[in-house]
């Protein structure tokens, strides 16, 4: 009886191995197995309400171009995003620069697809801004300049470890300042994770998105935050100074949606302006065929997602874009994967 038993578990452990080892795919998926829809993972920067309608326009548009169901997966977490795209539940997402590589790392077969380009409508200036930002840039002055000298102690908001512009630009360069300073020459990345009496911030918060952040500072949890410009300014508006400069007086708009919708009229300022690149929409080849990412390819390239004002907002539209149209000219354009590795590099 035990030998039958044993004779049983055997075959089905066989069958099970077998069936799993003919299902796996060893290289880009072919046009006869893919599903016959298309999913998309949104970060939690561009998961919110406000947001809707402009997936629901990429959506619509992929819809028409590929023959197939788009459905959004949105998040509260960059790891949900990332991991999703990374292991085969998503076909598509639209990832930070970081959250691209982390993913890639876990599957090869992750790649990305295109960026929103700069107002040259191409690569040469697709770059958005990771900003350190307080609630009064006057006190983080020194000699007429500002400076992020006196950070150190503070209470800091971060995005998220997984955000390009919300944890890994801004860390990188707070420890390049910081660990030229004698008392400060060991400093890593590592220890601005977690603050504490003994660490470099006496608090360390995350926001989850760079709205919460935002958020953080303005309801003064936080004394510091990073987070970018793009992904705030549909909620807020120049006060004073100069766009993206230091120095620079952003006021909350008085129909802010959520979560700025509790913070209306507080203000904030800028003592630090980064440059980051664009971020990606990307793709898993295990899951859509080359003939069906072509399709997206061109349709994400195309006039009609450039033109739609719903897609890239005009610079005085009151609907709450993904991008913003200033020039003219901005559009998706493809990008290839060592387009990137400026940020690698800033994990060596």
């Amino acid at each position: 009886m035990k030998k039958s038993i044993m004779s049983i578990l055997m075959f089905v452990i066989l069958v099970v191995f077998t069936g799993c080892s003919s299902s796996s795919s060893t290289g880009d998926n072919a046009k006869g197995q893919e599903d016959d829809t298309l999913t998309i993972a949104w970060l939690p920067n561009e998961s919110g309400e406000d947001l809707g309608e402009a997936r629901d326009e990429i959506g619509r548009i992929l819809e028409e171009a590929t023959g197939k169901k788009v459905e959004h997966k949105t998040t509260t977490d960059y790891n949900i995003a990332i991991e999703a795209i990374a292991n085969g539940n998503t076909d598509l997402a639209f990832l930070g620069a970081q959250g691209y590589i982390e993913a890639k790392n876990k599957n090869d077969k992750v790649q990305s697809l295109v960026v929103p380009s700069g107002e040259s409508g191409t690569l040469d200036d697709a770059v958005y801004n990771s900003w350190l930002a307080v609630q009064n840039a006057e006190d983080y002055k020194m000699n007429d300049e500002y400076s992020i000298d006196d950070i150190q102690g503070k209470k800091f908001s971060f995005v998220s470890n997984s955000s390009t512009s919300g944890f890994k630009v801004p860390s990188t360069g707070i420890v390049d300042y910081f660990s030229q300073k004698d008392k400060f020459k060991e400093l890593k990345a590592e220890d601005l994770l977690e603050g504490g009496k003994d660490k470099f911030f006496s608090e360390v918060l995350y926001g989850g998105s760079h709205q919460g952040s935002a958020v953080n500072l303005l309801t003064g949890r936080a004394d510091v935050a990073a987070f970018c410009d793009t992904c705030v300014n549909n909620y807020v508006e120049l006060a004073d100074g100069e766009e993206n400069k230091a120095g620079a007086v952003y006021k909350v708009k008085k129909d802010a949606a959520e979560p700025f919708n509790t913070v209306v009229d507080k203000e904030f300022s800028l003592i630090s302006v980064t440059p980051v690149l664009n971020a990606p929409f990307v793709v898993n080849t295990e899951l859509v065929s080359e003939e069906t990412r072509e399709i997206i390819l061109e349709t994400l390239m195309s006039d009609e997602i450039a033109n739609n004002e719903k897609v890239f907002v005009p610079e005085d539209s009151k609907v709450s874009g993904l991008f913003k149209k200033a020039s003219g000219k901005e559009r998706l354009v493809q990008v290839e994967d060592d387009w990137f590795n400026p940020i690698r590099e800033l994990s060596k």
